[in-house]
Parts: structure tokens; C-alpha cells; sequence
């Protein structure tokens, strides 16, 4: 048998494969979201998600040290705000003095090289877990922008490089810009979850900040599952507005849209992969179902293979030991 191409000709050592391999994974790829929490000297695992903690803020920073050893250097801070600090206008998302701005102003005099990236959404401070203002079971777009953009101002003022709105509401993007740029902060950038859906994948990491709504869902303001075109929508509009990455969260469920933004944006694409997709894999190894490090390389070589730039991944400390050992 004549057989001219041989593609198993480049696979046939180490060596070669290393050498001809498409796509490669970085330290530097990496977001490392973290819970913070009130209180010291406490470290309180996440129950379904196995290895992930909840930290008081003295003992974050000892977590962050170890990331930055590790040369994983850039942090998305998510807040455990207790029931008693929340209101129905989430006013404590920007208090100055509140835990997540001392987070913010302690990390970055104790790591100045870092970038420190924000949530920008009411529901870890909402009384009523809703990403807006609640009005007889509607939830108000325009005013939400008020109070996202008091947020995103006053993590900017505590050391922010980067905030995330994560809300999806109608126009918040343009809004924020606004909001910085006349506070004086233009090198502050904005990675919109431009392509945010309602997902059943979030459910962890409602767990781990107690956040999940008081009632009904996110359908009228996060995207339908079913829906690809509307990404586009989504995007373009963040892109008009002014912002500097695009994210499309969640990842394993959708690496078309990752592909399909990539494609169209001549932007940073970031990919949020979340809290389900981290518990499923960890459930699975703990049972001896699957291997777990080979799963989470595997997942995570596919977002960046689909053409995210950045992910953010629970995974981002374990798999920076593995690409650094």
C-alpha cells in the first residue's frame, strides 16, 4: 500500500509533538478568581467546590503569595458579605471602608505588581441575590447603572486595574467608562461579560457567596443557552461602548461563542471557566471516574484552543504547578 500522508509520522515521539503542537497554555493565561470573607484567620472550604476556600483577608494574602510564587498574577475578588450588610440598593458595593475595598487597597500595597480585577453586580450585596434593582419582581436596568457605576468608581479609587461587570444590564459598559473616565482613572480597564448566560453551571459558586436569587431566575437579563447570534449583538455593543476584553462565561458549554468572538473582534477574548465545570471534574476524579489533572489540562487547553486569550479558572493555582514543574 502507497500511502503518501502519514500524519502519525509527527506524533511518533515527545519530541515531535512538542514541536509541532498548535495551541500551548501559559501561567499567564490565567485569572485566579478568590473568595474573600469577613473575619480573621479563617480559611473555610467551599463544599462543592473540593480544594477552593473561602478566605478572611489575612490569610488571602498569604494564598495570593503562594499564587504569585507560582507565577500566577492577576485576581478577580468575589465578596461572602453577611445577610445584616445587605440592602436592596446593594449600598454596601461601594462602601470605602467595607471588606472589599480594604481587600483591594491591602493586596495591592503588599503585591503592587499584581492586577486586581472587580465584580461589578449587586447580587453578592442585593437582599435580593438579583444582578439589579427589584421592582415588583422586575428588575430595573437603568437604575442598576447608578449603583454599578458608584461601584466600579469606588474600586477604581481602591486600587482596581480592572473591573468586570458582570450584571448584564442594557448599557452598563458605556456607563462605566463614563463613570471612570470622569473620575480620572482612563487606565482602568473593563473586561464585560459581554456573553453571559443563564447557565446551571453557576450553581457552586452561588454556595460559596451565598448569592443565589430570593426569587425566580436570570433569564430576562442573561443570555439563553440556545442562542448564538445574540452573542454577536452583545459583543458589539461592549466593543462600541468601550471595553477592553470581551468574556464569554460559561467556557466548556460554549467554546463556539469563544470561537465565534474571536473570530469577529480584534479584542482580547476572555472565558470564564466556572464554578460547575470545576465541581464536575474534581466530583469526578474524587470518585475515580476520570483523571483529574488530565481533565482540568484537557479543558482547559480546549478554551485556550477555541481562541480565549485569557481564562479565568479555579484550576489556575493547581494548573500553574503542573506548567511550572
Amino acid at each position: 500500500m502507497n500511502i503518501i500522508r502519514r500524519p502519525r509520522r509527527n506524533r511518533q515521539s515527545a519530541v515531535i509533538r512538542d514541536m509541532v503542537q498548535e495551541t500551548r497554555l501559559s501561567v499567564t493565561d490565567f485569572i485566579f478568581p478568590v473568595f474573600i470573607m469577613e473575619g480573621q484567620n479563617i480559611r473555610s472550604e467551599v463544599s462543592s467546590m473540593p480544594g477552593i476556600y473561602r478566605y478572611s483577608l489575612d490569610l488571602l494574602l498569604h494564598e495570593i503569595q503562594e499564587c504569585v510564587d507560582l507565577g500566577v498574577k492577576t485576581f478577580d475578588l468575589f465578596p461572602n458579605i453577611s445577610e445584616a450588610k445587605k440592602d436592596k440598593y446593594a449600598t454596601e458595593s461601594y462602601n470605602p471602608d467595607g471588606l472589599y475595598m480594604q481587600a483591594i487597597r491591602a493586596i495591592k500595597d503588599r503585591f503592587p505588581e499584581v492586577m486586581i480585577m472587580t465584580d461589578v453586580a449587586m447580587d453578592p450585596y442585593s437582599s435580593d441575590g438579583h444582578d439589579g434593582i427589584v421592582e415588583n419582581g422586575r428588575i430595573l436596568n437603568d437604575p442598576t447603572l447608578d449603583v454599578l457605576g458608584k461601584m466600579a468608581l469606588a474600586q477604581a479609587q481602591a486600587g482596581a486595574n480592572i473591573v468586570g461587570p458582570s450584571d448584564m444590564m442594557d448599557g452598563r459598559v458605556g456607563y462605566l467608562r463614563q463613570m471612570l473616565d470622569e473620575g480620572g482613572f482612563h487606565d482602568v480597564a473593563i473586561m464585560s461579560y459581554a456573553a453571559k448566560y443563564a447557565s446551571a453551571f453557576y450553581g457552586p459558586f452561588r454556595d460559596a457567596l451565598d448569592s443565589a436569587p430570593k426569587f425566580g431566575d436570570k433569564k430576562t437579563y442573561q443570555m439563553n443557552p440556545a442562542n448564538s447570534r445574540e452573542a454577536l449583538i452583545e459583543a458589539q455593543l461592549d466593543y462600541e461602548e468601550g471595553a477592553d476584553f470581551l468574556m464569554v462565561k460559561p467556557a466548556l458549554a460554549y467554546l463556539d461563542i469563544i470561537k465565534l468572538l474571536d473570530d469577529n473582534f480584534h479584542l482580547p477574548i476572555a472565558a470564564y471557566n466556572v464554578s460547575g465545570e470545576y465541581a464536575m471534574i474534581k466530583a469526578a476524579a474524587q470518585n475515580g471516574w476520570l483523571d483529574g489533572e488530565r481533565a482540568m489540562m484537557e479543558s482547559l487547553m480546549a478554551i485556550k484552543r477555541a481562541g480565549a486569550n485569557v481564562i479565568l479558572t479555579y484550576f489556575a493555582k493547581e494548573a500553574a504547578r503542573l506548567l511550572t514543574s
